[in-house]
């Protein structure tokens, strides 16, 4: 029910476009004002949850990593797994960022009809997310043709390793065909594996189904309803600077629709799981040197505590304990 949920919602959304743009001729509300308020909003929420999270006091080092730590000379650290320094914590970050490290070394669970719980690699799963958010930077990247003239160099170089195997014309591109298998999957994994489904909300099957039909629409526009690339392009820079004018020809109800829903993501993203974009970089098991055994650490929030030396102690009750006989470090 979640999941049809999140996906009525998204087909309200296409709805919402076609009568706003086919039906009430709403081009400049759907091309020029949502995506930019999208991008406020974006922007806004974004800054803010960042902000809020570097406010947020990390008094200690949380050792939650594995491997051996650095302590004594003859005993060798785990620089990647548990660095000491800053070079391994780049290391490790880099390689969390850009391969989902942690991700490649998860495992799951499953029990068996004897009773027996078996652990086992996931590594579909990694592979998945790996290749779904590859592909999405790759288009990303792609897409900033339509807003820079000259395109750069880079773009054109992306544009054609990614359109390297070439089926017809246009040049049919891996990364869109990548991430619609790579969301399909993300989506299957959560409807047919019982315990991801039980942990599963609409707001984790909402973004699936909103990058789903961002993809089926990019892929149909490219290859099935054509639009005016011209267009496209002259709408797209009157956007970058600031001076937005829809294009006479018109372009089609199908970009409308595809604009829409990256503007209702871009929205939607500071308020929900897909902040993980910047919050990586502020983990404290990922972005913090674990040298707690040869730095003091100190914490903030500590309050004065009345101490009650042994010095003391012995002064109040010198007496009583010699009496029990007791030894003391002063019998005066």
């Amino acid at each position: 029910m979640k999941a049809i949920a999140a996906l009525i919602l998204v087909l309200i959304l296409l709805l919402a476009v076609y009568l706003g743009v086919d039906k009430g001729n709403q081009q400049y509300l759907f091309g020029v004002i949502i995506p930019y308020a999208a991008i406020a909003i974006f922007l806004i929420g974004f800054i803010y949850r960042i902000v809020s999270w570097t406010r947020s006091t990390v008094p200690f080092r949380i050792t939650t990593t594995c491997g051996q730590q650095k302590s004594l000379d003859f005993i060798k650290p785990s620089k990647i797994e548990n660095p000491s320094g800053l070079s391994g914590v780049i290391v490790r970050m880099a390689l969390e960022v850009l391969l989902f490290r942690s991700l490649f070394r998860n495992t799951k669970a499953e029990l068996k009809e004897n009773g027996k719980l078996v652990y086992g690699p996931d590594k579909w799963l990694w592979a998945s997310a790996l290749a779904f958010h590859w592909s999405f930077l790759i288009i990303f990247l792609r897409h900033y043709r339509f807003f820079a003239e000259p395109v750069p160099s880079f773009v054109i170089g992306l544009q054609s390793i990614d359109g390297l195997f070439q089926i017809g014309v246009p040049v049919l591109y891996i990364t869109s065909f990548i991430l619609l298998a790579a969301v399909t999957y993300l989506f299957l994994r959560r409807v047919f594996i019982p315990q991801v489904r039980y942990i599963s909300l609409m707001t984790d099957y909402f973004p699936l189904f909103l990058i789903l039909g961002i993809a089926v629409t990019g892929i149909l526009m490219r290859h099935l309803f054509k639009v005016d690339i011209v267009n496209v392009k002259e709408l797209a820079m009157g956007l970058v600077v600031f001076k937005p004018v829809l294009p006479e020809g018109g372009i089609g109800f199908v970009f409308y629709a595809h604009l829409f829903f990256v503007s209702v993501l871009f929205a939607y993203f500071s308020f929900s799981k897909l902040m993980h974009l910047g919050g990586v970089f502020l983990s404290p098991t990922r972005n913090l040197a674990n040298n707690s055994r040869f730095k003091r650490h100190v914490n903030p929030w500590n309050y004065d505590v009345k101490t009650h030396t042994y010095e003391e102690y012995e002064d109040e009750f010198r007496d009583v304990m010699r009496n029990a006989g007791l030894p003391l470090e002063k019998d005066k």
